[in-house]
């Protein structure tokens, strides 16, 4: 078969000669690999046109950090074309079958206006947030990890016209990483809307969680912001750890961090008393996310307003001891449960690692991959009910 409507090729070595023999079309981004932004991220960028590869993008999420939308992946010439190429960026391959994936898109100003960035403004502190994640993921690869595949440069809107219209006002970076389906936060989120979030199911999550750790732990890698907003649940019911940006990677002989990161209610208590031990701190964080599943609210932390179900205020600095508070209604829960809260809230030097804490009682008892499955259904049930009595004014 004529595959690209030039000489018949019979497998990848000769689709990458013969399109190594063809002339290959120039990105009109380009000439933005030398904005001056982009200078310490150029080894990581790779050449190609991400409109060429990733159509049909729709927003599902707004941060701090940029949007991110879901794509539809569209396999052209040019995507094969950036087979060949890949070495010049960090490119990883696109799994076999994959349809969507997500986009996360960070703006950038004409390089006329960014020829002197401001080391502390919103902008350079995103840019050396993503180098430091890609610096550090490079050479990881885990099914619970949420990684960046690649970097490309690309349009800022979504012109019908293509992106040869758009001009070098209007660039962004694209970041390419799996898509997801929905954080624990927001499973959390439904529960007040009838989600029954079972203690076998939360053991699911936290079993994930600590394979990621045992994973990041052998490369001396904390992630330091365990919590549920950075653990990501994919189409397959497998949880994902995200948000590399305030990880570090420590050695053997001096695991030990300074710097106190991420969220005051995930946030084990020696990180706030000087150097810690930055490989025993995930195991804290983890600890107070599952008591935030079962108590559907973080430790230590009180909703914003009376209606308010996913945003909190602190209580007091003060309040906010070495270990989180008693469960409302401990009687719900097993043995191996409280056995496993207790682990994990131990002081930093007797706190267990990952590998043994994979081997409670509470973990061993973890459900199926497939009530995971059941119950993302279930959320997107709840979602589509309140999707419609919001359209109909609560009359259904």
């Amino acid at each position: 078969m004529d595959t690209f409507g030039g000489p018949e090729v019979e497998d990848w070595h000769d689709v990458c000669a013969a399109l190594s023999e063809s002339p290959t079309p120039v990105s009109p981004w380009t000439s933005t690999f030398a904005h001056p932004l982009l200078t310490s991220l150029q080894p990581y960028i790779t050449p190609l046109d991400p409109t060429s590869c990733f159509t049909d993008l729709v927003e599902i999420a707004e941060g701090e950090s940029g949007s991110v939308f879901a794509a539809r992946v569209s396999p052209s010439p040019t995507d094969f074309q950036s087979q060949a190429r890949r070495q010049e960026g960090t490119e990883r391959p696109i799994p076999a079958g994959t349809s969507h994936l997500a986009i996360k898109r960070i703006s950038l100003p004409p390089p006329l206006f960014a020829s002197s960035p401001i080391e502390d403004s919103p902008l350079s502190s995103k840019l050396s947030s993503l180098l430091h994640e890609l610096v550090l993921l490079k050479d990881l690869n885990h099914e619970h990890l949420l990684l960046l595949d690649a970097v490309y440069v690309g349009p800022s809107s979504d012109d019908d016209d293509g992106a040869g219209s758009a001009s070098a006002l209007d660039t962004s970076l694209w970041i390419r990483m799996e898509l997801m389906e929905r954080s624990l936060a927001d499973v959390v989120g439904l529960v007040g809307d009838g989600l029954a979030l079972q203690e076998r199911m939360v053991a699911r999550f936290a079993s994930d969680v600590l394979h990621g750790l045992e994973y990041l732990q052998k490369q001396f890698i904390a992630h330091r912001d365990v919590r549920s907003d950075n653990l990501l649940l994919n189409a397959s019911g497998v949880v994902k750890l995200a948000d590399f940006s305030n990880a570090v990677q420590v050695t053997r002989n001096m695991p030990t961090a300074t710097g106190v990161v991420g969220v005051i209610y995930w946030q084990a208590p020696e990180m706030r008393a000087g150097p810690y031990n930055a490989l025993k701190v995930d195991l804290w964080s983890l600890g107070a996310t599952v008591w935030e599943l079962a108590e559907t609210v973080p430790p230590f932390s009180m909703p914003a307003s009376p209606s308010a179900q996913t945003t909190f205020s602190i209580q007091s600095v003060r309040q906010v001891g070495p270990q989180w508070p008693p469960l409302s209604h401990p009687e719900h829960y097993s043995r191996g449960f409280h056995e496993f809260l207790k682990l994990c809230g131990r002081e930093a030097a007797g706190r267990p690692g990952p590998g043994e804490l994979l081997n409670t009682p509470f973990i061993r008892n973890a459900c199926g991959r497939a009530v995971i499955l059941q119950l993302l259904s279930q959320c997107r049930s709840i979602e589509e009910v309140m999707v419609t009595r919001e359209a109909t004014g609560g009359l259904s």
